[in-house]
């Protein structure tokens, strides 16, 4: 008998990159195409049937299913049929940087035309999956307010302060009616409000920069959950409810060197700055008090495996000081390019392979040897049985490892 119940499945979730972005000089980009996704989408979903992953984000492509209001969700056909056959649970991705070239996110009727769209995407989906049914209305509201609003990487290529919040205020606008409109079609409809959790900090030859960086550490990155959960500008509609499933991405360049001008700097392994996640992790849960998983993790190349010891014992730490941790996503499942050079970065479950114009599949094994490793400690299953949606995780499991391995949280990235 499960003894606390979690919301999902499984506690290790995936998912595939599906930005749709309208990228610098490039025009209009969609990732799920440049990862072959479509082609490969049995293969990728029975790849995590096959991992014991019950749950994977997938993106709606907001700007090629909507046409100035009227909506062809056809080609999410395939990719529902492959997550049925495989009995995968999606957390269904509404925006994911990218907007039709029509819409304006400065114009006032933005936010209704985003809500049309997610209550058309919910009642076009919800009938077609089995429940429970999960949305991320808006990917990474802050970090979107950055690329978009401040640094012009994508539309609307805006570069300043002043520009990244006016867009940030405008997404948690549209983000909010829209989980107003999901919720008309399912009530009972969950949202994963994604968003990093980062950590910035001043130079060392520039300590009068403590106080920007610290801003940014303890006041940006927490505005758009803020003003989801109603603490901030309640009279959007923001409450606990909207926000609902924190979803926080943890990526070693996270924890960042301000830098006056364009994006921070990482920090690098072994940097006396940075912060133990599991802390960071904490402070998280202690500013909402909602249910909370890791929404992206991965490390790159071969340290993709001691990424995943560390996400996980920093993890397991934070849920020994309390948090309400229900999965870990290992994002993505297969590989994708860097933004900017379009190199494969080598951060998926499996990497893609060039051949004869196809992109092979091929999962990087010790990463897969220390996922298995973690599902036998945390008494998970490896492979889906044939009603994985039956048996939600029990997270007593999950405590009852952490008391037993007792991780303690230190800044050491191996």
């Amino acid at each position: 008998m499960t003894q606390h119940a979690g919301i999902f499945p499984t506690f290790f979730l995936s998912g595939f990159e599906c930005s749709t972005f309208d990228w610098q000089d490039k025009g209009r980009r969609d990732l799920v195409d440049e990862t072959q996704h479509a082609r490969h989408v049995d293969g990728d979903y029975a790849l995590l049937r096959s991992l014991g992953i019950g749950v994977a984000r997938e993106g709606i492509p907001w700007p090629m299913v909507d046409r100035g209001g009227r909506y062809d969700f056809s080609a999410l056909d395939p990719f529902i049929d492959a997550m049925n056959r495989a009995r995968i649970l999606p957390i269904w991705d509404l925006c994911h940087y990218g907007y039709p070239d029509d819409a304006d996110p400065f114009a006032p009727e933005f936010a209704d035309r985003f809500a049309a769209y997610a209550r058309a995407a919910a009642a076009y989906v919800v009938p077609r999956v089995p429940g429970p049914h999960f949305f991320t209305p808006i990917n990474e509201i802050t970090f979107y307010g950055f690329m978009g609003g401040e640094y012009g990487w994508a539309a609307p290529f805006r570069k300043t302060p002043e520009d990244r919040r006016e867009l940030r205020f405008a997404l948690c606008r549209a983000a909010i009616a829209g989980v107003k409109a999901i919720r008309e079609i399912d009530p009972g409809a969950r949202m994963v409000q994604i968003d990093p959790l980062i950590l910035v900090v001043p130079p060392k030859e520039r300590p009068d920069l403590a106080d920007e960086a610290e801003r940014e550490t303890r006041e940006d990155t927490f505005f758009a959950w803020d003003v989801l959960a109603g603490l901030r500008h309640p009279e959007l509609g923001g409450a606990p409810d909207v926000l609902d499933i924190v979803g926080v991405n943890c990526y070693s360049f996270g924890q960042m060197e301000f830098r006056e001008q364009g994006p921070h700097a990482a920090l690098p392994p072994g940097d006396e700055r940075i912060q133990p996640l599991g802390e960071l992790l904490s402070y998280a849960w202690q500013r909402y008090r909602r249910p909370m998983i890791v929404g992206e993790t991965s490390g790159l190349g071969d340290g993709r495996p001691a990424w995943l010891k560390d996400i996980v014992e920093e993890s397991l730490a934070a849920v020994r000081a309390g948090i309400d941790l229900h999965g870990v996503c290992l994002f993505p499942a297969v590989d994708m390019p860097d933004w900017h050079t379009g190199e494969w970065l080598h951060n998926g479950i499996a990497d893609l392979v060039p051949a004869d114009g196809d992109l092979r599949r091929v999962p990087f094994a010790p990463y897969v040897a220390e996922l298995r490793r973690w599902q036998h400690e945390l008494n998970r299953v490896t492979e889906l049985d044939d009603d994985p949606l039956s048996d939600p995780v029990d997270l007593a499991d999950i405590v009852a490892a952490a008391e037993r391995l007792r991780p303690t949280t230190d800044a050491d990235w191996h």
